[in-house]
C-alpha cells in the first residue's frame, strides 16, 4: 500500500466513509498524475502527500455527504480546477454522472487524461464560462446537483451556478469559515435566482475548516440570469 493509500484510508475511516482497495488505487494513481501534471500547468499549490489526501481528495468526499444518495444523479462541477471535486466524488459513485466544467483547456487536458487513465465512465469535459454556459439551452436547468469550491464569493458563485440546476436540484458550494458571513451578503441573489439555504455542513479538517453550504434550486432562475461575463463579478446581487 503507499503512502497516498495508507493515509487516506486512515482519514476516510475517521469520517466513517467507506472505500475499496480499487478506489485507493485510483486515487493513489490520481495523486502521481496531478503532481507530474503540476509541473507542466498550474494545477495546484498542495503537494505533499498528506496535504493532498485530506486537503483535495477527502474535502472533496465531504460533499458526499450533504446528499442523501449520488448514485443516478448527474453534476456538474463549475470551475472544476484539477477536478475537485467532481473526480473524486465520481470515484466513489461510478453510478454518478459529472461534467467537468472550466474555462481553462490546459486542465480540461490534463482532466481528460486522469479520467481515461482511471478508466472513469460518465464523466466529461467542457471548456467555457460559467456566464455563457448557463445559458447554453443543453446545460440550463439540465442537473440534479452542481459543485463549486474556491471559485467566488457566494453572490457571485450563486449566479454562476444555480442556472445549471434542475428545479428541486441542489448546489453544493464548498467554502471555509467564511461562508456565514457570504450567505448574509446572498439573501437577494437567493431569492432573484431561485434558491434557498438546505442545510450547512460544517467540517474541521486537520487544522482548517470545511463549511458547506447545500443550496437548494427552489424556482427557475430568470432568463436574464447568469448575466454576461463581466457584469456578475463587477455588480454581484447584493
Amino acid at each position: 500500500m503507499s503512502e497516498l493509500e495508507k493515509i487516506l484510508s486512515e482519514v476516510l475511516a475517521k469520517e466513517q466513509i467507506n472505500i475499496s482497495p480499487e478506489q485507493l488505487a485510483q486515487f493513489n494513481r490520481y495523486y502521481e498524475l496531478l503532481i507530474e501534471w503540476n509541473e507542466k500547468i498550474n494545477l495546484t499549490a498542495i503537494t505533499e502527500v498528506q496535504d493532498v489526501a485530506v486537503k483535495h481528495f477527502l474535502d472533496s468526499l465531504l460533499a458526499a455527504k450533504m446528499v442523501e444518495n449520488l448514485a443516478g444523479k448527474t453534476l456538474i462541477d463549475i470551475g472544476t480546477g484539477a477536478g475537485f471535486p467532481g473526480v473524486p466524488l465520481k470515484i466513489m459513485e461510478k453510478d454518478l454522472k459529472v461534467t467537468l466544467f472550466d474555462s481553462l483547456q490546459k486542465r480540461l487536458k490534463f482532466l481528460d487524461i486522469l479520467c481515461a487513465e482511471l478508466k472513469l465512465t460518465d464523466i466529461v469535459t467542457i471548456h467555457g464560462r460559467a456566464e455563457d454556459g448557463g445559458q447554453n439551452k443543453d446545460l440550463r436547468e439540465k442537473f440534479d446537483l452542481a459543485s463549486a469550491r474556491a471559485v467566488a464569493r457566494m453572490p457571485v458563485l450563486l449566479e454562476y451556478a444555480l442556472p445549471f440546476v434542475k428545479v428541486g436540484g441542489y448546489f453544493l458550494a464548498l467554502k471555509g469559515p467564511e461562508l456565514d458571513e457570504e450567505l448574509k451578503e446572498s439573501a437577494k441573489a437567493l431569492k432573484v435566482l431561485g434558491g434557498e439555504v438546505a442545510e450547512i455542513g460544517r467540517f474541521s479538517l486537520g487544522g482548517y475548516t470545511r463549511n458547506i453550504a447545500l443550496i437548494k434550486k427552489a424556482a427557475p432562475t430568470p432568463k436574464a440570469y447568469p448575466r454576461k461575463a463581466g457584469n456578475v463579478q463587477k455588480k454581484p446581487l447584493i
